[in-house]
């Protein structure tokens, strides 16, 4: 008579693991992340660059990009408010919306660089968020005159202008707006 307690007891055993999975798994509640249009312009710069991206938040949880790590040198998450540029500790990610990081708005800023990016070549970041596990994504350098596709969803109806005049060194980015592409994307 083992045989039918020890399956009962593996059924039960199953039974509890598969409802703390589901409860744990937050599937449905979570944040569900994806990163895609990344592109940095040629630095005019030998120190310093901008970055831009969007992520998706396809789930139903808000979360935050809180950081971002990368070789090429120190990366900074900036926000632009009445256009006012300054370092975030973080930018949210709404539940089933987007972070925009774009030209004249809030963007990435790279100091200290090792070396000056040239188009054609890629630097990979990692992006840190308070709730979801790190995203690298690979994002290409673009020509520093690099235009966006007309119609691009994420920067339809956005014509800011890079302006980084308080940084030093990057006042001339300020012809380098609103830029967008499909490369570079990565999926958490």
């Amino acid at each position: 008579m083992k045989g039918p307690a020890v399956t009962a007891a593996a059924l039960v055993g199953a039974l509890v693991l598969a409802g703390c999975g589901s409860e744990d798994s937050g599937a449905d509640t979570g944040a569900d992340l994806s990163v895609g249009s990344a592109y940095m312009p040629q630095p005019v710069s030998d120190s310093m660059a901008a970055g831009f991206l969007t992520i998706t938040n396809d789930g139903g949880a808000e979360d935050e990009l809180t950081s971002v790590t990368s070789e090429a040198g120190d990366v900074g998450v900036h926000e632009t408010v009445d256009g006012t540029m300054k370092e975030a500790d973080s930018l949210p990610i709404p539940a089933h919306g987007r972070l925009v990081l774009e030209s004249g708005g809030n963007h990435l800023m790279f100091e200290n660089l090792k070396h000056r990016p040239k188009e054609g070549e890629t630097v990979s970041v990692e992006l840190h968020f308070a709730h979801s596990d790190p995203v690298t994504v690979e994002i290409p350098v673009k020509a520093a005159t690099y235009r966006p596709t007309a119609g691009s969803p994420e920067h339809s109806g956005h014509a800011g202008r890079s302006d980084h005049s308080d940084h030093s060194d990057q006042s001339d980015q300020s012809d380098q707006s609103d830029q967008s592409d499909q490369s570079g994307q990565s999926s958490h």
